[in-house]
């Protein structure tokens, strides 16, 4: 049973953050600890881009639908989704309108749901299933059972989505950096974007030819050469360099259709970003 003390006006539990502020510098460094428990640590998160995937319709959804179903048997996995161009139609109503970060973030949600239920529809037959987050803690019963859940990444926190630390009204925190988060909680093995690019270029492969694809890199040495544009969020790398459980991501191109299979067997296809923590 736990122990009460008193003896300052006030009565306390004791435990080693007795009387403690939860700010103090100190007791933070005190409390970060390098063993975190993995939920499902032998689950591999799939995020589908919206933009690079999902919208080009049939001719890339339907060869990746047929790649997971096939998967499935050897690979645990969780499949997320972006929102694609009716995101982005409805991020330009919601600036027009003068709607805040939180109330942007919350809508774009909503658009999302439209692609998880096209991934779902057309995976229930290989098991897809629908996951909110009401049943997250209802995820190891699905994956036992063979399931394939499918979720959205935006938005991470709903209402409470963060002042932007970038220029501009969209929320740092898109479906690439709420994916990221949902993996980190699970402890997932492996968290895999799918685009329509090969990886992370030093620049725009379309507008320079010589431009070079990256093959590995540190969160920090990516954020530090401030590139123009990106295949993946910033936000994300921010958050990766700061993750307990999750130390890699993997950013593959979708549209060559045996970069997944891969992936998830371990190869180096794409672009590997690690953070700091990573052994």
């Amino acid at each position: 049973m736990s122990e009460l003390v008193k003896g300052d006006g006030r009565t306390h539990i004791s435990s080693g953050l007795m009387r403690e502020s939860l700010v103090s510098r100190r007791l933070l460094k005190e409390t970060d600890s390098a063993s975190v428990k993995s939920m499902v640590p032998d689950v591999n998160m799939i995020c589908v881009g919206g933009r690079s995937i999902m919208d080009r319709g049939a001719e890339a959804i339907i060869p990746l639908v047929d790649t997971i179903a096939k998967l499935n048997g050897n690979h645990r996995m969780v499949i997320g989704v972006g929102g694609g161009a009716r995101a982005r139609h409805t991020y330009s109503i919601g600036i027009d309108l003068g709607l805040p970060i939180g109330g942007l973030a919350r809508i774009v949600g909503g658009v999302e749901e439209n692609n998880r239920d096209i991934l779902q529809f057309l995976l229930a037959p290989h098991g897809g299933i629908t996951f909110v987050k009401d049943h997250f803690q209802d995820l190891q019963l699905f994956l036992k059972n063979g399931m394939i859940p499918v979720c959205i990444g935006q938005p991470p926190y709903h209402f409470w989505e963060p002042p932007s630390l970038e220029a501009g009204q969209l929320p740092d925190n898109g479906p690439d950096t709420g994916l990221f988060l949902m993996a980190e909680v699970m402890g997932a093995m492996s968290v895999i974007y799918v685009k329509d690019v090969d990886g992370i270029y030093t620049e725009d492969p379309q507008k320079n030819p010589d431009a070079e694809l990256i093959r590995e890199i540190t969160a920090k040495e990516l954020l530090k050469m401030d590139l123009p544009d990106m295949p993946i969020e910033r936000e994300l790398l921010r958050t990766l360099e700061n993750a307990r459980t999750v130390h890699q991501i993997q950013v593959i191109n979708g549209l060559k259709i045996d970069n997944l299979e891969r992936a998830l067997n371990g190869e180096l296809v794409g672009t590997i970003v690690k953070s700091s923590r990573a052994k």
